[in-house]
């Protein structure tokens, strides 16, 4: 099949982007290296759109939470990813979170039933020299083609470090010592909960420091961080409350096998351990921000060590990937188009987006605008004061080049509400003049 475009990547963002563009009638072509003879050290299967760090997309709430509000602006734009995340959602309190494998089945299972859409098994090594490309292949690129990247950019990519979260088989839980509940009650029981006294804690806190982590190699010595995505052992390394304040804390988690007559519902543990569902049956648990560096067997000794999981089955193990981006300010136009090669867009997270949402959320712009280009429509970009808009402006040219830095979507990425708006219903007067603005471009887009 000759095609319009060609998209090198089949994650999150170029799935998105091949949805939309052939959605609109345009012929795709989609290079994923899965399966074509390459693979990461991340992921684990062949299937596009895999999940590799976490199963969540955070928090669905659309009305006081900016990622939900993201949710809610792609629904409204027809988006796969959010389509799909439907279809394979399972419970996570008011986060939205999912069945990996169900949901890059059903990913997978909507492209290859467009008949304008060709799905090809290749690794690309080079940036084509012609022709309309989006370039979607995020933060594990392989190295020839991130080579090609930064021969084309004339800089050398960022980098930083992203963590893997262990996963537990859910019959080796200990519910005699656990119980589920979601914070403040919010969701359902939608969370395993592990309780740690005091003394549990500062003991498990000294073994975290100390346990034998996997060492960088000469290259990667002086790679960030992103903070988004810090080993539980790094974050602990920060001080002794870090992690009570952080994936740990207890705050609206009553523990009922601690009830007592004057407490009848239980108390606060001093720190818990939670686990998410991470596949539709049910079976399996991610240990949420507890994703590390340490070696594999420490982690099976030391999350032992853990109320509730002393006889844990671990599913997969926690891990380390290194992380690339483009300083995009500088080597991006407003449209994702390379300044030095205009044909080529790049979306998802080597633009230095962060997360599994904006990730596909600016494949999907990214496919708009190579519809429009190609239809000889003029793209106009989504107000500043939607989700999408905001995350496309910061990316593009409002962030600071220098300190430029991996970013999820946030308020602070927003123009300013009315000051005479009260801070406790900021959030709602951002997410409403959002959707009233989204809702004049989708009529005009």
């Amino acid at each position: 099949m000759t095609y319009d475009v060609h998209i090198i990547g089949g994650g999150l963002a170029g799935s998105e982007a091949a949805w939309q563009l052939a959605r609109r009638g345009l012929k795709v072509r989609l290079s994923e290296m899965r399966g074509g003879g390459s693979s990461t050290p991340a992921h684990q299967g062949m299937g596009l759109a895999e999940l590799v760090c976490s199963n969540s997309f955070r928090s669905d709430d659309h009305e006081n939470n900016a990622v939900g509000l993201l949710h809610h602006e792609m629904r409204q734009l027809d988006s796969l990813v959010m389509a799909a995340a439907a279809k394979a959602q399972v419970p996570a309190g008011s986060a939205l979170a999912v069945d990996r494998d169900v949901f890059s089945a059903e990913v997978e299972a909507r492209l290859g039933a467009l008949p304008n859409l060709e799905i090809v098994r290749e690794r690309v090594d080079a940036l084509p020299s012609a022709g309309l490309t989006v370039v979607a292949t995020g933060p594990l690129t392989a190295e020839a083609l991130a080579a090609s990247i930064g021969q084309a950019t004339g800089a050398e990519s960022l980098a930083f470090f992203d963590a893997i979260a262990p996963i537990v088989h859910r019959d080796s839980i200990d519910m005699a010592v656990c119980w589920m509940a979601a914070r403040w009650d919010k969701g359902g029981k939608d969370y395993i909960n592990c309780p740690m006294t005091r003394e549990q804690y500062r003991a498990f806190r000294e073994e975290l420091l100390a346990g034998e982590k996997t060492e960088f190699r000469e290259w990667e010595a002086n790679t960030p961080y992103f903070e988004g995505c810090m080993p539980i052992e790094v974050m602990a390394a920060r001080g002794e409350d870090t992690l009570r304040f952080g994936p740990m804390k207890p705050v609206g988690l009553d523990n009922p096998h601690w009830a007592t007559p004057e407490h009848p519902n239980g108390r606060w543990p001093y720190a818990v351990v939670q686990l998410r569902q991470d596949n539709k049956l049910g079976t399996l648990w991610n240990m949420v921000g507890f994703q590390t560096k340490l070696k594999h067997g420490e982690q099976v000794r030391l999350f032992r060590t853990i109320p509730g999981l002393e006889q844990a089955e671990f599913a997969r193990l926690g891990g380390l990937h290194r992380n690339t981006f483009l300083n995009s300010p500088v080597l991006l136009d407003r449209q994702l188009r390379l300044k030095s090669a205009p044909h080529v867009r790049f979306a998802g997270q080597i633009t230095g987006c962060e997360g599994y949402v904006e990730s596909a959320a600016v494949g999907l712009m990214a496919g708009m605008m190579s519809a429009a280009e190609l239809q000889g429509r003029k793209w106009q970009s989504p107000p500043r004061t939607t989700a999408l808009g905001a995350l496309l402006a910061h990316i593009t040219g409002d962030a600071e080049a220098e300190s430029y830095q991996p970013m999820n979507v946030n308020f602070g990425l927003f123009p300013p509400t009315d000051p005479a708006v009260k801070k406790k219903q900021r959030k709602l007067a951002y997410t409403e003049r959002a959707k009233a603005d989204l809702a004049g471009w989708t009529a005009s887009a």
